[in-house]
């Protein structure tokens, strides 16, 4: 697998992140370039992705003011526009939200320790990005998840719809 030069930028807004995952920087950094390295349509060039780690607030704002959905939710992804970009600089791919609260929920609903849903979910934010869609229908939806199944599997991490 060959990873795709990427400029990958993380902000932590929410402090319990950084007290949840060991080395939480590197590690979304991994999970992100793992996705970016397994898509099928992978870019050519430096590409640049931004990450915020946040809380369900946040999410809940920018879930309402873009999606017109009142709720919180795990991750958010926000494809960049496309736009003319100086030669050798990094292309901007867009955003990746993810929300406290309902991640830690969400991983005692499951089991599953909290930072493989971190990484699951970064992965998943990161193929939407790159135009993956699993909303479209069943074999797109199968497709999506074979491809972060087979992103996890590079970082050591279960397969998370086994179970």
């Amino acid at each position: 697998m060959s990873r795709p030069e990427a400029e990958i930028d993380v902000a932590v807004e929410d402090p319990r992140w950084a007290e949840a995952v060991p080395d939480l920087e590197a590690f979304a950094v991994r999970a992100v370039a793992a996705g970016l390295a397994i898509a099928p349509d992978s870019p050519n060039g430096p590409v640049e992705v931004s990450v915020l780690l946040t809380d369900d607030a946040s999410v809940r704002d920018l879930n309402r003011t873009w999606r017109g959905k009142d709720k919180a939710t795990n991750v958010l992804s926000f494809p960049a526009p496309a736009q003319p970009c100086h030669p050798g600089a990094p292309r901007p791919l867009g955003d990746v939200v993810l929300a406290y609260e309902t991640l830690v929920r969400e991983t005692g609903e499951q089991s599953k320790p909290l930072a493989h849903h971190l990484a699951h979910l970064l992965v998943h934010g990161t193929l939407h990005l790159l135009g993956q869609d699993h909303e479209t229908g069943e074999a797109e939806a199968e497709a999506m998840e074979a491809l972060e199944v087979a992103a996890l599997r590079t970082l050591d991490i279960p397969d998370p719809y086994d179970g």
